[in-house]
């Protein structure tokens, strides 16, 4: 457990004692968008989330009037051409795949636009809680690229593949109450309540059994890329493990004894 809290150059990183940390982006000055030290310093700071054992839940969100804008093209043409290949590679598939694999839940504080690489960071989310002034867009079409940073894996998923030809395709802004009939965030409230609201879900997730979330994300993870026959044996693997857990028991108890259970995360 890190006796103190990193400090970074584009990022604010928080940990409350409810278990919570907050990871915000913090270029407010271009919405937040990402230039090469932003998106390694996101990479550190899940990593950070991930072995910090007093952290049950995680709060996304960006400094200012955005979430984030995606890549930062000013930064992307100065200098040297560069690998599109690359860079995805080493800056931003890093992070969704951390993000994916990092055994608490994500909750994505949606408070503005979320465009490109910035949308494929939302939507990476386990949770999005989003403020009635936001909006998703999968920009790319608009420069003549591709989604990118899981956004042609999650969008799908959620809206179907017709819908997500036309957002992809046309770069359709999507704001925050068609993003709610869409299936795209959970929860739409009005900016003055966002984080009443954002914090609110991630404090019921910090206080709920944190192993047991992990093993769902895996197990929903693994889902979407296996058989029936497949799922209900992993299910029972996870469901052993989760058997073996101190939640469990403590969730056993606590229905025996009529009260709600105090759940560690263990």
């Amino acid at each position: 457990m890190p006796d103190t809290l990193p400090t970074y150059t584009c990022l604010l990183y928080d940990v409350r004692p409810d278990g919570v940390a907050t990871i915000t982006l913090n270029r407010p000055d271009v919405f937040n968008a990402f230039n090469d030290p932003q998106s390694y310093e996101l990479q550190d700071a899940l990593k950070q989330v991930a072995r910090d054992a007093r952290v049950r839940a995680v709060v996304l969100t960006g400094a200012g009037r955005a979430f984030c804008s995606g890549q930062d093209l000013k930064s992307a043409t100065s200098g040297e051409k560069r690998s599109f290949y690359d860079s995805l590679h080493k800056r931003y598939n890093p992070i969704i795949r951390a993000m994916r694999a990092l055994p608490k839940p994500i909750i994505c504080r949606l408070n503005g636009v979320a465009a490109g690489a910035g949308c494929s960071l939302a939507l990476a989310c386990d949770a999005i809680v989003a403020s009635a002034e936001a909006s998703l867009i999968e920009v790319f079409i608009n420069i003549g690229l591709v989604p990118d940073s899981g956004s042609s894996y999650f969008l799908p998923r959620l809206v179907g593949s017709l819908k997500a030809f036309e957002l992809c395709a046309l770069g359709s802004k999507v704001p925050a109450d068609e993003a709610l009939r869409l299936g795209l965030v959970n929860q739409v409230v009005p900016a003055d309540q966002l984080d009443e609201a954002a914090y609110g879900l991630a404090a019921r997730y910090a206080s709920a059994p944190t192993k047991s979330i992990g093993l769902i994300k895996q197990m929903l993870n693994k889902s979407g890329a296996a058989t029936l026959d497949q799922m209900l044996d992993y299910e029972a693997l996870c469901q052993q493990i989760a058997g073996e857990s101190e939640d469990y028991q403590e969730g056993v108890r606590a229905f025996a004894e009529k009260r709600k259970p105090a759940f560690k995360g263990q």
